[in-house]
């Protein structure tokens, strides 16, 4: 999926952790003009999201992400489920998907990055360090992806 630079790039974050989310909302908020996030609760609405059922069924409020975060350890299907959903579904798998977990374990990473996720991010402990893995992801992915 092609974007212009006036464009915002949605951004699908799967995130189970409502406290997360707020941490991900304002970290985000630098960001604002170029991105705009999208968040589902767990692997099953994620899918739905993605597949467009249900709810997530006007592409209106529910675009094509250009960018999938995705939380390994979610309720119902969790992310090693999910990403191995759309990375073997040929109409998803195109979709960037950076894994974002609290797990350091070098065997996820490489299990992930080994089932086609683009990039593997260890959530950080701080508020400092979430800005500055934000600015890194900002400059690793959305300031190239947001437009092309």
């Amino acid at each position: 999926m092609s974007k212009r630079c006036n464009n915002k790039l949605p951004i699908l974050i799967a995130e189970d952790d409502f406290d997360d989310r707020l941490l991900l909302e304002e970290a985000f908020s630098s960001y604002k003009d170029v991105c705009e996030l999208y968040f589902v609760r767990d692997g099953e609405e994620l899918m739905e999201y993605l597949h467009r059922r249900g709810r997530y069924s006007d592409p209106n409020t529910s675009p094509v992400p250009g960018l999938i975060l995705l939380d390994l350890n979610m309720p119902k299907k969790d992310g090693r489920q999910a990403l191995s959903e759309i990375k073997d579904d040929p109409a998803l798998k195109g979709i960037p998907l950076v894994v974002w977990t609290t797990s350091a374990l070098e065997e996820d990473k490489l299990r992930c990055l080994g089932a086609g996720a683009d990039g593997y991010v260890t959530k950080p402990s701080s508020f400092h360090e979430l800005n500055e893995a934000i600015k890194t992801l900002y400059m690793d992915w959305l300031r190239v992806t947001a437009c092309q």
